[in-house]
């Protein structure tokens, strides 16, 4: 079964990326190399916290990736933050392949709108090195999270990852995509 989003960067995005920079051989075109989806749930780490937090968190990234996450741990102790060595503090999911190209497309055309007073995000998100990094504030703009079973909102970093050089090549490949970038978008009310 082919993914959308993939059909649409071998069809359309190679060809347009070959053009706009001028790559003599296709494996120079950037691709989207994996997806890194990461949510902390501090409060679970903590002395004392409730270890069903972080369940419940977990639930919510597996059903919104598809994928199992893994529990990240507390690589040391912090007396003021009541955190101890090797507690679970937080959930990630790696995505590649088919799985990276479904969640990206679910991302951008159904969970990205769904943003109350989206505007596009931010174009200067990118590491240097052609990654770039996405903060979203809740976890209820995918349509898999049920929200009669969401115990609390949180947050979520979505890390994607290129094989781009810089990140004006990265910019375009993802916009390309079909990211919204703020300031790319037309108003309406101009025509």
């Amino acid at each position: 079964m082919a993914v959308r989003l993939r059909e649409k960067y071998d069809t359309v995005v190679i060809p347009a990326l070959r053009e706009e920079y001028k790559y003599k051989n296709v494996n120079q075109v950037p691709k989207v190399t994996k997806v890194v989806i990461n949510m902390g749930v501090g409060q679970a780490g903590q002395t004392g916290g409730d270890s069903k937090i972080l369940d419940n968190a977990i639930n919510d990234l597996a059903a919104i990736t598809g994928q199992k996450p893994v529990a990240t741990r507390a690589k040391k102790a912090i007396a003021n933050f009541r955190l101890r060595a090797g507690a679970r503090i937080g959930a990630k999911v790696t995505l590649r392949g088919q799985i990276m190209y479904e969640f990206l497309d679910r991302l951008f055309n159904i969970a990205i709108p769904r943003v109350r007073d989206f505007q596009g995000v931010n174009p200067n998100a990118f590491d240097g090195r052609g990654n770039f990094a996405l903060g979203l504030k809740e976890q209820l703009i995918f349509p898999e999270v049920v929200y009669d079973k969401v115990d609390k909102i949180r947050g979520m970093d979505v890390i994607i990852v290129t094989s781009a050089e810089t990140d004006a090549e990265a910019r375009s490949l993802l916009k390309s995509l079909g990211l919204p970038f703020r300031g790319d978008r037309k108003d309406p009310a101009q025509g």
